[in-house]
C-alpha cells in the first residue's frame, strides 16, 4: 500500500480590498478602513482561523496611474506585518519587499525584527521592478537595469540579507550583568560582501532571528531571469496558466538547485479566485466587478478561477500532480473570497485528507517542513 501524499500547503495574498481593481466597491469591503491596522488584522486572523501556512502582504512603490476609480496609496508591508504579528500565534507573515530600490541591510534588519516580534513566523517575498516611475522615486539610476542585471542584483540582495542574518551567532548575547558584557564580539562576524551593486561589511545590528533564516520567497515572473531569484530562495511562486508550462518550470527550477542552495525548494502555484455557492453566481459577481472597473481590461497577473470551493479543490488536487507543494491564492475580493477560502475550501480539502486539521509547528519554517539552519559563520568558527 502506497504512502499517502503529503498535505497541501496553502497561503493567501493580501492586497487591500482584493486583487480585483473594483474590489473596494463591493459590499463588506470597508473602503474607509483600507489604511487601518484593524482591517489587515481582521484578514490575518481569518486566515489563521483557516489554518493557512502564511499570508503575504503585497507592496510596491507605485499605484494606478491616471485612474480616479481605483484604490491609490498603500501601507508599508513590513510594518503592517509587524503590527498584526502580536495578534496571531501560528500563521506565517511574509511581506513583499522591492529589492531593486531597497538597501539589503535595512531589509535584513526589518525582517529579523519581524521574526523576533512574531517568535519565528517571518518571511520575505522579494520583488524586482524595472518600472521607470518607481525608479524616479529614488533617483539612483537614469534608466532601469537590463532584465538579467536587475534579477542578478536581486540575487545579490538575497545573499547579503542571508549573510547578515547569520552575522550574529546564536550564542552571541552573553547578558552578564556581573561582568558588564552584553555580547561576545568574537561571535559577531563581518560578511565582507563585494558585488557589482553592493559592498557591505556588516555585521548586522540585530541578533540572529529565531528561525535562523526567515523564509525567502520570490516569483518566477514568467521570465527565465526570474528563476535566478527563485533558485536562491526557499519558496517560489509560479503563475498556474497551463499544466505543461508549470511542469517544465518546476523541473527546470529543481534541477538548477545548486549545492550552495539554502535547502529544499517549495514551489507554489498561484490563482486569483472568485468563489461563490455555485458557478453562475461566481461568474456573475466577477462580471459585475469587471463592469465596475470602467471597462478597462483587467489583468490579474495569475490564472483566474471562478466557481465553487469544491471545484477549486478539484483543481488544486489536479495541479499538485505537476510537482507543486502548495498554492498561493489571491482573493478577488478579500471580504468575500477570503472567508470562502477559510470556511469552505479548507473544510473540503480536509475532508479529502489534503490539508491539516491543526497547526503542527510554531514557526513558519516548521510549518513548511524546513529545518532551522546553523549559522554559516558559527560553523566556520574555530573551537577553543
Amino acid at each position: 500500500m502506497s504512502a499517502p501524499a503529503p498535505p497541501l500547503h496553502l497561503a493567501v495574498a493580501l492586497d487591500g480590498a482584493g486583487r480585483h481593481p473594483a474590489a473596494w466597491r463591493e459590499p463588506g469591503a470597508r473602503p474607509g478602513e483600507l489604511f487601518t491596522a484593524r482591517l489587515w488584522a481582521d484578514a490575518v486572523v481569518e486566515a489563521e482561523a483557516g489554518l493557512l501556512d502564511f499570508v503575504t502582504f503585497e507592496d510596491s512603490f507605485t499605484g494606478p496611474d491616471g485612474r480616479t476609480d481605483l484604490v491609490r496609496g498603500r501601507l508599508d508591508a513590513v510594518l503592517t506585518a509587524a503590527r498584526v504579528a502580536p495578534l496571531t500565534r501560528r500563521i506565517g507573515l511574509v511581506p513583499g519587499v522591492t529589492a531593486t530600490h531597497t538597501e539589503p541591510f535595512h531589509v535584513s534588519k526589518a525582517i529579523a525584527t519581524l521574526d523576533h516580534v512574531s517568535r519565528g513566523r517571518a518571511g520575505l517575498c522579494v520583488r524586482v521592478t524595472r518600472r521607470t516611475d518607481e525608479g524616479r522615486h529614488f533617483g539612483r539610476r537614469p534608466a532601469p537595469l537590463p532584465v538579467e542585471e536587475a534579477y542578478q542584483e536581486a540575487v545579490d540582495h538575497v545573499e547579503v540579507v542571508r549573510r547578515l542574518w547569520d552575522s550574529w551567532d546564536d550564542d552571541a548575547e552573553i547578558r552578564d550583568v556581573a561582568t558588564g558584557r552584553f555580547v561576545d564580539r568574537d561571535r559577531l562576524h563581518p560578511i565582507d560582501f563585494e558585488g557589482r551593486h553592493f559592498r557591505i561589511r556588516g555585521p548586522s545590528i540585530t541578533p540572529r532571528p529565531p528561525q535562523g533564516q526567515p523564509l525567502v520567497a520570490a516569483r518566477a515572473d514568467g521570465a527565465a531571469a526570474g528563476g535566478h531569484v527563485v533558485r536562491s530562495a526557499d519558496l517560489g511562486f509560479l503563475a498556474a496558466h497551463d499544466t505543461e508550462g508549470v511542469r517544465a518550470a518546476v523541473t527546470e527550477l529543481r534541477q538548477a538547485r545548486g549545492p550552495a542552495a539554502p535547502g529544499p525548494l517549495h514551489l507554489f502555484g498561484e490563482f486569483t479566485v472568485f468563489l461563490d455557492e455555485d458557478g453562475p453566481a461566481a461568474a456573475a459577481r466577477r462580471d459585475r466587478l469587471d463592469a465596475r472597473a470602467l471597462q478597462v481590461p483587467y489583468s490579474a497577473g495569475t490564472a483566474v478561477f471562478t466557481g465553487t470551493s469544491g471545484q477549486l479543490a478539484d483543481l488544486l488536487q489536479e495541479w499538485r500532480g505537476v510537482g507543486l507543494s502548495g498554492f498561493r491564492l489571491h482573493p478577488g475580493v478579500t471580504a468575500q473570497d477570503l472567508p470562502a477560502i477559510t470556511r469552505t475550501l479548507v473544510p473540503e480539502l480536509q475532508r479529502r485528507r489534503l490539508f491539516r486539521r491543526a497547526y503542527e509547528a510554531d514557526t513558519l519554517r516548521g510549518l513548511l517542513g524546513l529545518d532551522r539552519p546553523a549559522g554559516r559563520y558559527a560553523a566556520a568558527r574555530p573551537t577553543a
